[in-house]
């Protein structure tokens, strides 16, 4: 009975061990994939939206989430990875989490990208134990209609966000309720 035991314990440490450092050699290559789909989805948010191109312009980095996940009925929540692209290089990867409750079924993914208009929107980023959106600098989710008239004459705000390549069916998008964290390096 105690060699079982014993048997039992060296395995689960060993598989343990194992499921622990996985994700750890996957990262590198994962991270790679995210960088390309990241890129992809904001040069074809740039070709498509001329307002988008025109923050790019003035932005001092664009945090991209190609694809965010989204479920729901009644309670619903999201996850979604992410990369901030600074001077056309990607400064670090981030994953943003969101929970809600309320009127709400189904499921559908969907992309994002915030263009950091200054400094202020960049440190809070990074600040304490990540940015809660809403909290902190002002964000503006832009739409259609004020996406064809917004330039970098008028674009007053802390940071400005496109939702993207929306699939799926559930009623509410919103990016309100999510936190954005930093992962690690």
């Amino acid at each position: 009975m105690h060699t079982t035991s014993l048997l039992f314990r060296k395995r689960f440490l060993i598989a343990a061990t194992a499921a622990l450092l996985a994700p750890a050699a996957t990262f590198a290559a994962d991270r790679a994939a995210l960088e390309r789909d990241a890129r992809n989805v904001y040069e074809k948010l740039l070709a498509s939206v001329p307002a988008a191109t025109a923050l790019s312009k003035e932005a001092v980095a664009v945090l991209v989430f190609p694809k965010i996940t989204k479920a729901g009925l009644i309670i619903g929540g999201q996850y979604g990875d992410g990369v901030l692209l600074k001077g056309g290089r990607a400064a670090g990867f981030y994953n943003t989490t969101g929970a809600s409750y309320g009127l709400q079924a189904g499921a559908q993914q969907y992309g994002y990208a915030m263009f950091l208009m200054n400094e202020k929107a960049l440190s809070a980023l990074n600040a304490n134990d990540g940015f809660e959106v809403g909290v902190g600098p002002s964000l503006v989710v832009v739409d259609q209609g004020m996406g064809a008239s917004l330039t970098t004459t008028t674009a007053r705000d802390d940071i400005y966000a496109f939702i993207f390549s929306q699939k799926g069916l559930m009623a509410g998008i919103g990016l309100q309720g999510n936190k954005i964290t930093r992962l690690g390096d």
